[in-house]
């Protein structure tokens, strides 16, 4: 397998965890963001992903894109360490925790969308940074209150087995605390956080241990 990724794409972040929870081996493609204006934008990466977006996987001669797909993807065709729960509750429960994060979220503290902000838009690095902040604020308490009030939250997200959700969770946290956006207000996030952080899956994935890192 062949992973299309970028140190700090929280979304590339994702699916390394996963990988790395299900024991699989993968060969990882470096595509700068940032380098001659972005490397995924470039003909040659939208070849393998017309979106022009990060990550995208190759297994066996096909591509697949987005991030939570991908996972699902792994998950149907390796089944050990599962990432989603046997019973559909907790498998609906674990996607919504997820989705939570990669659509509600992420979407709108995304690169491109920064990007707008500042330029065509014209917003200062403050107000760009302000929209940031808000956003990751807002999606960070709606997932501290999903995990607070159910008895179904364990050591994880979902019990006491990583899953999906927790592949999800960590590289927001980075995210958060990248842009120093303290956890204080969200305890349980933190817990959950503090304990896959020193799990091996996890620290192998982190954006310092990538061979593109900076």
């Amino acid at each position: 397998m062949k992973l299309y990724t970028y140190f700090r794409s929280s979304a590339a972040y994702r699916v390394r965890i996963a990988l790395n929870l299900k024991g699989l081996a993968y060969d990882a493609v470096p595509v700068h963001l940032l380098r001659n204006g972005g490397e995924q934008l470039s003909e040659a990466y939208r070849a393998v992903n017309p979106a022009g977006l990060l990550p995208a996987l190759e297994d066996s001669g096909a591509v697949i894109t987005q991030s939570l797909a991908i996972i699902e993807y792994l998950e149907e065709m390796h089944a050990m360490a599962p990432l989603l729960p046997p019973d559909a509750l907790g498998r609906a429960r674990v996607r919504s925790l997820s989705q939570t994060i990669a659509c509600d979220t992420h979407p709108l503290t995304n690169l491109r969308v920064l990007k707008h902000l500042k330029g065509p838009l014209g917003l200062s690095e403050e107000a760009k940074m302000d929209w940031y902040r808000h956003w990751m604020k807002e999606g960070m308490a709606v997932l501290e209150a999903q995990l607070a009030r159910s008895a179904d939250t364990g050591r994880f997200c979902h019990g006491d087995t990583p899953t999906m959700a927790d592949c999800c969770l960590v590289p927001q946290v980075f995210n958060a605390q990248r842009f120093e956006i303290g956890l204080a207000p969200y305890p349980t996030i933190a817990r959950i956080h503090d304990h896959c952080a020193g799990l091996p899956a996890f620290v192998a994935a982190h954006p310092a241990q990538q061979p593109d890192a900076e």
